[in-house]
């Protein structure tokens, strides 16, 4: 196994582990065995003056998704004493950290890989169905007292079977997705940086589209799966989602700044698309509460990864991640820079 003493700072034998969330009570008893931890029994978010003040009292700081760490702040803390060593973050997504800036100061970053593919597929699949079926607008009336019984020609919805799903972002959750979505007989198409092998598109019979406006335009479901950055920020603007067919749905259980929500209200409030499901938001814990009077919305609290096995299996990793590190060995869960 590759040493890593040459590049990234000293490894102290017992390193004093800062947590900027509540994680499961096995991890952190785990943790508190192996480390000289410190916790966050309130659970709530620090705030950024708290986050710079933790990275310069801590040799690993393992923040979520929700934590932005910027250059500034992993400077601010090489510069102090040089005692942070490493960021081992929980969850897959890394962009919330300036990975080059980390790289930089000799600071490992880590992340938690593939814990929460099938999770997110599930919900995915989930998704897909409670829009295209319209369970939430016919559950609603129910609860309101307005269902007149059943009917042949009411509350209907449209069957997945023999339907379109667009995947936008084909890696570990949108195989998972296309995997699920073959058993329930949708056709699947993708679009991808980089086209899959043959033998990949033979298992999913997925189809890939090199023109994204092309299977924007194809979908009966338009699935969201790629990462949030500068090239993706809105890649569902109001263009785009002029292009979907009118039956169409739009999921979202990716990062909330792919979509334009301003768009994505019109459209829905207009009717010009059929419905959207969506677990993620432009300003989370904040939603734009004009979301919950739209037809055809079906609206989650990000719970795409909220399972106790995938939450338990991401804390394992990352206390794996970690000892690595104190053993002088580079992680499997490094996170290198992104070439340009």
């Amino acid at each position: 196994m590759a040493q890593h003493s040459e590049t990234f700072r000293p490894i102290p034998p017992r390193p004093r582990v800062i947590v900027t969330r509540r994680l499961l009570p096995s991890v952190e008893a785990r943790m508190a065995e192996l480390f000289d931890v410190v916790l966050n029994p309130e659970d709530t978010p620090m705030t950024r003056a708290q986050l710079e003040a933790a990275m310069g009292d801590c040799d690993v700081l393992v923040p979520t998704v929700t934590d932005t760490i910027d250059a500034a702040m992993i400077a601010a803390a090489a510069e102090a004493d040089g005692r942070l060593g490493m960021i081992a973050s929980f969850g897959a997504g890394t962009e919330h950290i300036d990975v080059a800036a980390a790289r930089a100061h000799r600071i490992m970053v880590t992340n938690t890989p593939g814990v929460f593919t099938d999770d997110t597929a599930d919900l995915t699949l989930a998704l897909i169905i409670l829009v295209s079926r319209r369970f939430s607008e016919n559950a609603q009336t129910l609860r309101e007292g307005k269902w007149a019984g059943w009917g042949p020609s009411v509350m209907l919805g449209h069957a997945l079977g023999g339907k379109t799903l667009g995947i936008v972002g084909m890696g570990r959750i949108g195989q998972a997705v296309a995997h699920r979505a073959r058993a329930f007989g949708m056709e699947i198409r993708y679009h991808n940086r980089h086209r899959l092998p043959g033998a990949v598109e033979n298992m999913f019979a997925a189809r890939h589209v090199p023109d994204l406006d092309t299977l924007v335009a194809e979908a009966d479901i338009l699935t969201l799966h790629c990462p949030a950055g500068p090239e993706t920020i809105h890649l569902m603007d109001a263009r785009r989602i002029a292009l979907m067919k009118p039956s169409a749905c739009l999921v979202n259980t990716g990062r909330g700044q792919l979509i334009d929500e301003e768009a994505l209200i019109a459209a829905l409030s207009q009717e010009r698309i059929a419905g959207a499901g969506l677990d993620v938001f432009a300003r989370e814990p904040q939603v734009d509460p004009r979301l919950f009077d739209l037809p055809g919305l079906v609206a989650l609290p990000h719970l795409g990864s909220a399972t106790y096995e995938g939450r338990g299996a991401a804390g394992e990793r990352l206390i794996a991640n970690i000892r690595f590190w104190l053993d002088g060995h580079r992680p499997h869960d490094m996170v290198l820079p992104q070439l340009p």
